[in-house]
């Protein structure tokens, strides 16, 4: 497939797998310490340059020739093989996926059709985001169902044999995210999955931050809902994610997303060319072990780089790690330390407790830091990243020791005695004082 259209005839631009998606031809300067280092790939994924490049051109044919024309020349994405992709990502038939701006309106859009009877139960986790936290509770407001949190363990993992002991038919709903947003952990969805299949209860499963990163086979998993985000590990482009359907629910969700916007075209275009990207790369990379890019060597080298700065906390939860670390920082703000490191080429993301109300109050922070990694993560930026860390730390810290220089105050002169009488106003009437009392911005001329 070419880079861009022809000049002659528009309908001779396809979009199909004959791009090479294989490489990530970004140009990037030579010097590392002149490149930007992104730890923020759960927030955004930096899109490699054939999907970039697919998304400008279908903006820009869309631009000229109108979002028909654009629909009809991308037909076979659209219908099948986005479809297929994704069937081929999750481990289930290609005809059970669907395209979404979203996951958290995917999740909502199916939440909100469920009709569990008054005092029947639903399961979250406290790893649960505020969006679904959401929907669940306007569920039951609806429906007075009751909202159960699944306990941890001492470690912060799930308590797997309190489901197993609580387990029963009266559960209509269990909500599980595969990795939260706030912290690393990653929840053992396959397990879940085992001690649910016996019962009626639907099971949906929040991939957003896992897909991409570690290995996610809703077959496997056994659950009847996956949603996901196309924009974070899968580097896709934003407002397009995807959701894995079980038949029994595909006429509720598609009553429920009848009103609700579709994903632009480009965008799925560009999700197309994501998954192909992230298929050639992936066979091509040798992993090791069950977290992905945790597995590679790179998460022990950023959690030593937090470890080796003073004054800082780890938030790692559980006793497996994805490719997500947050962290704190005792006595410095995490807007502060972000805006610090950013002005150094270092992007990170802070989180705060409304992300994860259930979870991070719990650790003792209403903000934090969140560090991620991405495919082309070096270990030079993992050096860059502890180098710059430490020296936000040392600076901060060291200014907010400083002792503040004081001043001497001014003294007030004494007024003079007044020798004559206060001037009489001239007769006629007052002048009324304004009513506003706020600062008027005049335009300079």
């Amino acid at each position: 497939m070419n880079a861009t259209p022809s000049s002659t005839d528009h309908r001779d631009h396809t979009y199909g797998t004959d791009h090479a998606y294989g490489t990530d031809d970004r140009t990037e300067p030579a010097d590392q310490e002149g490149r930007t280092v992104h730890l923020d790939t759960a927030g955004w994924g930096t899109m490699p340059a054939a999907v970039r490049a697919l998304v400008a051109d279908c903006a820009s044919r869309e631009d000229r020739y109108g979002p028909h024309e654009l629909e009809e020349d991308l037909e076979d994405v659209l219908r099948t093989e986005v479809h297929e992709r994704l069937g081929a990502l999750l481990g289930v038939p290609a005809a059970d996926t669907v395209v979404v701006t979203d996951a958290a309106g995917a999740f909502d859009a199916l939440v909100s059709r469920l009709a569990p009877g008054r005092g029947e139960r639903v399961w979250t986790t406290p790893y649960e985001s505020a969006a679904r936290l959401t929907a669940l509770y306007a569920l039951r407001d609806r429906t007075r169902c009751t909202v159960e949190v699944v306990p941890l363990r001492e470690d912060g993992d799930l308590d797997l044999e309190w489901m197993a002991r609580h387990i029963d038919d009266d559960v209509a709903l269990v909500s599980v995210v595969h990795v939260p947003s706030g912290c690393g952990i990653v929840n053992p969805v396959e397990e879940i999955g085992q001690i649910l299949a016996p019962y009626r209860c639907v099971y949906a499963v929040d991939a957003s931050y896992s897909a991409g990163q570690l290995p996610v086979d809703a077959g496997r998993i056994g659950c009847q809902l996956l949603t996901g985000d196309g924009w974070r590990f899968l580097r896709g482009p934003y407002a397009v994610g995807f959701a894995f359907l079980a038949p029994r629910l595909r006429a509720a969700f598609e009553d429920a997303s009848a009103h609700r916007p579709l994903p632009p075209n480009a965008a799925v275009a560009g999700l197309n060319a994501a998954l192909a990207h992230h298929t050639a790369t992936t066979a091509a990379a040798s992993t090791d072990g069950p977290a992905g890019l945790a597995g590679q060597g790179l998460l022990p080298a950023l959690r030593a780089a937090v470890e080796e700065c003073p004054g800082t906390e780890l938030i790692a939860p559980g006793r497996v790690q994805s490719a997500i670390l947050a962290f704190r920082h005792r006595d410095l703000p995490a807007a502060l330390v972000r805006r610090r490191l950013a002005a150094r080429g270092v992007v990170l993301w802070k989180t705060v407790a409304q992300e994860t109300p259930l979870h991070l109050p719990r650790s003792g922070a209403t903000t934090a830091l969140r560090a991620s990694l991405g495919p082309d993560t070096t270990p030079q930026d993992i050096a860059r990243f502890g180098r710059a860390l430490r020296e936000v730390v040392r600076e901060e810290t060291a200014g907010a020791q400083r002792p503040r220089p004081t001043r001497t105050p001014t003294p007030t002169p004494t007024p003079a005695l007044a020798s004559a009488p206060a001037p009489v106003p001239p007769p006629g009437p007052r002048p009324r004082p304004s009513a506003r009392r706020h600062l008027t911005l005049c335009p300079t001329p």
